[in-house]
């Protein structure tokens, strides 16, 4: 699997629904437009979430999201995020 690339990496490992969109977004408001945001999650509902939240809300666009297996053996989702 490919990664894309990103202007800016927001690590939110071990945090649950809905933090890592509330931080998602203020990560995004300090982007400028056409910026990417790649997000590190360890929450498998963080999938659905962006899924549902990149749908309805006007700052972001979800570009693609991706899962890879840690050294520990977890899974960590990875969503892709440009600012509008």
């Amino acid at each position: 699997m490919s990664e894309m690339q990103a202007d800016k990496v927001l690590d939110a490992q071990g945090l649950k629904c809905p933090m890592p969109i509330v931080k998602a977004r203020r990560e995004l408001d300090a982007l400028a437009p056409g910026a990417v945001l790649k997000v590190i999650a360890t929450d498998k509902g963080s999938v659905l979430d962006f899924q549902g939240w990149a749908r309805t809300n006007k700052v972001a666009e979800l570009l693609g999201q991706e899962t890879e297996r840690a050294a520990d053996g977890s899974d960590r989702f990875l969503h892709f995020l440009r600012r509008k």
